[in-house]
């Protein structure tokens, strides 16, 4: 475990991959001409995304949000869902932090929808997939573990279970911890379980010595997100989203929480302000903050 008492001393963006998504299917009952003011699409309708993970530094321990979209992908998924710019397993990005793989301590996986746990496993050299982590302690909550083992037929495609079945095929895998609900699961880091989107994902709220940061993954995935209504079709339970955004953006801006954006293309962290009412994303100087590295 970290030093008792000791909070992350360092957040790092971690870009793993670029990627594309239908623009509809990212906006939901938002029009086209709304969304693509912010977010054109291509000429298959498909808008730029990040795979952007964030790597916690404490002074014993190495902590990774999320493990983005994998390598395990064949050219024609490549083509579909527009992946590129992508170093493998991260370790170009992890090498920019003078770590590797096996230097990370526990990965906290905020759902198992491919595009956040696709980067926890690999395909090894004989054939057989392997944990990209093989040192660390894995964290989801219980209630997505549940769904991700037996997803609904409409959401099925967004759960590869080749990306996080190896933890019960493989005996060498290394542990998975299931969370059950709120709960504070490292010094300074606290998991908020979220139904909208999906059961059971979990936000992630980092506290350091000067600073609050939520990881808010697909509640808000992008800065064109953080308006009530603009919620993605991919969610379940979309009523149930705008509840829980209204809510996160209500403490974020009550506590003056740093938001963390993991699919938005160009924007990592941004403060919340709102302007009539209408919340909007002003982006982070980095080198004002001594946490962010």
């Amino acid at each position: 475990m970290p030093t008792e008492n000791a909070l992350p001393q360092r957040l790092t963006p971690v870009l793993e991959a670029r990627f594309g998504l239908d623009g509809g299917a990212m906006f939901g009952i938002i029009p086209q001409p709304l969304w693509s003011r912010t977010n054109p699409p291509d000429d298959n309708n498909r808008i730029d995304m990040a795979c952007r993970c964030l790597l916690l530094e404490y002074p014993d321990r190495n902590v990774l949000i999320d493990t983005g979209i994998g390598t395990k992908w064949s050219d024609k998924e490549r083509s579909i869902y527009k992946i590129d710019d992508q170093d493998p397993g991260m370790t170009d990005s992890l090498e920019a932090r003078q770590l590797e793989p096996a230097d990370i301590d526990d990965v906290i996986l905020t759902h198992l929808h491919f595009d956040h746990v696709g980067g926890a496993s690999r395909v090894d050299e004989q054939g057989d997939i392997v944990a990209t982590f093989p040192d660390a302690r894995h964290w989801v909550q219980d209630r997505n573990w549940s769904w991700a083992m037996n997803p609904s037929e409409r959401d099925a495609g967004s759960y590869r279970k080749e990306d996080y079945s190896f933890f019960e095929s493989n005996p060498d895998a290394p542990p998975l911890k299931l969370i059950d609900g709120i709960s504070e699961i490292l010094p300074g880091v606290e998991v908020l379980p979220l139904h909208g989107h999906t059961f059971g994902m979990q936000a992630v709220k980092i506290t350091t010595d000067e600073h609050t940061f939520i990881y808010l993954a697909d509640l808000i995935p992008t800065t064109s997100h953080l308006r009530a209504p603009y919620v993605m079709g991919y969610d379940l339970q979309p009523l149930e989203t705008v509840e829980e955004k209204k809510e996160m953006l209500y403490h974020a801006d009550r506590n003056d929480w740093i938001l963390f954006f993991e699919h938005d293309p160009k924007q990592a962290f941004a403060r919340l302000d709102f302007d009539d009412d209408t919340p909007r994303a002003v982006p982070v100087n980095p080198d004002e903050i001594s946490a962010i590295g």
